[in-house]
């Protein structure tokens, strides 16, 4: 029954079955799928949109750390399909992307503490009161915020 796609909560996607789980995290669901495609070499990886995913996208795309992201209808929902990027020798743009702030322990940083991340190579990602931006981008305008993730 799972492989035709008649189990609650288990959808066919593209010709494999796909279950749509609650997550307590989607933040860190959204950065584990783009660390695990970048490191098994995938082109791209799918998972729920949300307007906190779409922010962090925007930035990793402006950052040059992805090449491009795209809605795709899901039935009722939307997904994001994201586009990874490698260097010319195959090897991931993203070295590593980890959450910071986590459900069970939020951290939050006033725009003093905000550091550069590994010598201005990497970026912040930091939820402010002006919205989602770069911890570089919150120094300049001295607001904190929480410390949503680092990505290098």
């Amino acid at each position: 029954l799972a492989g035709t796609g008649q189990l609650p909560g288990v959808k066919r996607h593209h010709g494999k079955t796909e279950q749509h789980m609650n997550s307590s995290d989607p933040i860190a669901d959204m950065l584990t799928r783009i660390r695990n495609a970048g490191r098994a070499g995938h082109e791209k990886c799918i998972f729920a949109s949300s307007k906190i995913k779409k922010s962090i996208l925007d930035i990793l795309k402006d950052e040059g750390f992805i090449k491009n992201y795209q809605v795709v209808k899901n039935g009722n929902f939307s997904d994001y399909e994201v586009q990874l990027k490698y260097s010319a020798l195959r090897v991931p743009v993203i070295n590593k992307i980890e959450r910071i702030s986590k459900p069970g322990r939020r951290i939050y940083i006033d725009h003093e503490s905000i550091k550069p991340v590994r010598s201005n190579l990497g970026i912040s990602i930091v939820s402010t009161s002006k919205g989602i931006m770069t911890g570089k981008q919150a120094k300049k305008l001295n607001i904190g915020g929480e410390y949503l993730c680092l990505v290098y």
